[in-house]
């Protein structure tokens, strides 16, 4: 009986890793587009850009942990 919830429930976060990795992604692409436009970027900037690219990098490792694959 609690064991028929294991495997949608792991469909369903996965999902959500797989958005929110989506999102992080974008986020850090954005980021590194302003740092490349800008002539003397900012210490905040490039600080930003860096967390931008270490939780994206994170949620990587993490999908790839987890066997994550998108089905298109």
């Amino acid at each position: 009986m609690f064991f028929r919830r294991k495997g949608r429930l792991r469909k369903e976060y996965d999902e959500k890793l797989l958005a929110q990795l989506n999102r992080y992604k974008i986020n850090w692409q954005q980021e590194k587009l302003l740092l490349e436009k800008s002539f003397d970027p900012s210490d905040e900037v490039i600080c930003q850009t860096k967390i931008a690219e270490a939780k994206y990098i994170f949620l990587l490792k993490e999908a790839k942990q987890r066997n994550v694959t998108i089905f298109k």
